[in-house]
């Protein structure tokens, strides 16, 4: 997994909607650790700081250290963030408790980098994606993409264009022979 990020929370006092509102009125998200053969903890983060998490492009994969809830940091995995549907902001978070050695399932993106550069792709393949994610206790024996072979039709149009254009050379050369022919005829 990626890099461990923190984040410091408080512990919240009131839940509901109206309680949740006030809270993001006031730059913090309404959140929750859940899991582990716990109780649930309900929580408020800096929106700012949540905001800067969410970017660094792998939150979702990240194991996030919740600080600030009674002197110990609690390790989470973020299950599901929330956005309001025009502003995009975070309205909610949740977290899941995991214990140091536990085994946890996580997907992780699939990103195809260098396309334009595959061989294959250049000689007319086709990249069908197969698992845009990947999850971490999954066998190695998974298929992630294939490369398919150019089609018929792609192959016939190269050969055609092959053809003709050592046509044009063959006419260009036999051009050039009568013309030294006739030349030394005179």
């Amino acid at each position: 997994m990626s890099d461990t990020l923190t984040l410091s929370a408080e512990t919240r006092d009131r839940v509901g909607k109206g309680a949740s509102r006030a809270l993001r009125r006031e730059g913090r998200v309404p959140a929750v650790i859940y899991g582990n053969n716990q109780e649930p903890t309900s929580i408020h983060l800096d929106e700012r700081a949540l905001y800067k998490a969410l970017h660094t492009g792998h939150f979702m994969n990240s194991v996030v250290m919740i600080e600030g809830l009674g002197g110990k940091a609690i390790r989470t995995l973020p299950k599901d963030v929330s956005l309001d549907v025009v502003t995009e902001r975070p309205v909610h978070v949740d977290f899941l408790r995991i214990s140091e050695h536990a085994t946890v399932t996580v997907a992780v993106p699939v990103v195809f980098t260098d396309e334009e550069d595959a061989p294959g792709l250049k000689a007319g393949g086709v990249l069908n994606i197969v698992a845009h994610d990947l999850q971490l206790t999954v066998d190695a024996d998974t298929t992630t993409a294939t490369l398919a072979a150019p089609t018929a039709v792609a192959i016939a149009a190269e050969d055609a264009a092959a053809e003709a254009e050592a046509a044009e050379a063959g006419e260009a050369t036999d051009g050039d022979a009568a013309e030294g022919e006739a030349k030394d005829g005179e």
